[in-house]
């Protein structure tokens, strides 16, 4: 799949934010070292290496991203996103590690005893400004994860937080060492950090988890009423759906008519993915696969449309009821305005017997003779106001998919609910009559896939002058 503008602008985004929150926790851990050390409070010293975990995630996740922005190759065919979720098991890992370090250190001072250490004013102002630091960099990297979908950069600010809970578990000791000369003070807070600590790495690991073993981001049910919704979808045998919500992978199986050609299910191929792309933020990629249903009775209007059009005319509301002997076919049939009677009857006879040629099971076919609308019926200003715009919807689509064709003499007719839509097309003379039925019936899926309000489609195929 072809990267957009919007997603390189995203990458290039996530990139900027991890650097700006390494280039800070380097900061903050080089500050928190210094001063530990410098007043001998061995819990700022601590907390110092705590941040340096976290400098250290930014920078598998800086490695990690620009993995996962890499373009599909022969051995990803499917890209490299899950590198940022193994980056953010890292990254769960390393929470982890930080668990069972405050849990060391504080076993270590209830070992050791001894009297509690002199916190100069220093010590404080530098945690408090380190704490302010920190508190900044979580709600930045929070803030970028839901605007810009990113899952590395949310289990990322997951870690960060839990460096603010550490600093403020250290300045609550320092303030009992220093006001009440509790020791202890230390051990206790840093125990209840530790429990934050340990449900921040469970988000994080059972969220890439879930990827990993590819739990479904999206439920089949909701993925099926989106396709369904499209007019030119009967019904979805399976939908599934892996990945990640900001990188799924969506396989939707669709049943269809037999008689549906190869560029028609392309058609509705097309609307679907157009249909899950606006749904689906971060839609990596949809295979669509049509299975031919064959349980289902013969799609008479569809065949009709094709003997109808090798003549010439257009066939619509299409009825087949069972007669004494056989099928009885009904079906209106459009001649063009101003022709004669005997000639339009001569036409639509000839349709008759054709069909009854190529479908022996019909035993009689009805048909009522009318002219070819006229987009000329509809005159009020705010009709052909809204044809306006659904005639540039329509040219929008055709030229869109079908960019050699020649689209002409549009003809659209309003209705009580929507629009009709009569129209003709030149196509290359040597093609066959199939061909051209073929590319008409596609096109009309095309257009009743992108355009609700469309009622009815005539397309008139013709060779060049």
């Amino acid at each position: 799949m072809v990267k957009t503008i919007n997603q390189i602008s995203n990458q290039d985004e996530v990139r900027q934010v991890l650097v700006v929150t390494l280039v800070l926790n380097v900061i903050v851990a080089v500050c928190k070292i210094i001063i530990g050390a410098w007043s001998g409070v061995l819990s700022v010293s601590a907390d110092g290496v705590h941040s340096l975990v976290d400098a250290s995630s930014n920078v598998i996740a800086l490695v990690a991203h620009r993995l996962a922005t890499r373009p599909p190759d022969e051995d990803h065919p499917y890209g490299h996103k899950r590198y940022e979720t193994v980056a953010a098991l890292g990254i769960g890992a390393f929470l982890l590690v930080t668990a069972f370090e405050l849990i060391s250190v504080a076993l270590d001072r209830l070992h050791q005893g001894g009297d509690a250490p002199v916190i100069a004013p220093v010590t404080f102002v530098v945690m408090l400004a380190t704490l302010g630091v920190n508190l900044f960099v979580t709600t930045y990297e929070l803030r970028a994860a839901r605007r810009l979908g990113s899952s590395l950069l949310s289990a990322d600010a997951a870690h960060t937080r839990s460096d603010v809970f550490v600093t403020v578990a250290v300045l609550i000791s320092m303030a009992c060492v220093a006001l009440f000369r509790w020791a202890w003070a230390d051990i206790v807070t840093t125990v209840v950090i530790v429990g934050f600590i340990l449900h921040a790495a469970w988000e994080v690991l059972s969220s890439t988890g879930r990827v990993l073993v590819d739990t479904a981001p999206y439920p089949p049910n909701e993925l099926a009423a989106w396709v369904e919704a499209l007019p030119s979808v009967e019904h979805v045998i399976r939908a599934r759906s892996r990945g990640s919500l900001d990188a799924a992978q969506v396989d939707i199986d669709v049943q269809v008519a037999p008689e549906m050609t190869a560029a028609q299910t392309q058609a509705i191929s097309d609307a679907i993915r157009d249909e899950l792309a606006n749904k689906i933020r971060g839609l990596v990629e949809v295979e669509v696969h049509f299975v031919p249903a064959t349980n289902r009775p013969a799609d008479y209007a569809l065949l009709a449309r094709a003997r109808a059009d090798a003549l010439g005319l257009t066939t619509h509301e299409v009825y087949v009821r069972d007669g004494d002997d056989g099928k009885v076919m009904e079906m209106h049939v459009e001649v063009p305005p101003g022709q004669t009677l005997g000639k339009a009857h001569e036409q639509v006879s000839q349709l008759e017997a054709d069909i009854r040629s190529r479908l022996p099971e019909v035993e009689e076919v009805i048909t009522h003779i009318e002219p070819a609308i006229s987009e000329k019926t509809a005159s009020d200003a705010t009709q052909q106001a809204e044809i306006a715009v659904f005639r540039r919807q329509v040219m929008s689509l055709l030229h869109a998919h079908f960019p050699q064709a020649d689209w002409h003499n549009i003809e659209i007719f309003p209705t009580l609910s929507g629009f009709t839509l009569a129209m003709h097309v030149t196509l290359p003379a040597q093609i066959t009559v199939e061909a051209a039925h073929q590319i008409a019936e596609s096109a009309e899926i095309l257009l009743r896939a992108h355009l609700p309000l469309l009622e009815r489609v005539t397309i008139h195929t013709e060779p060049p002058d």
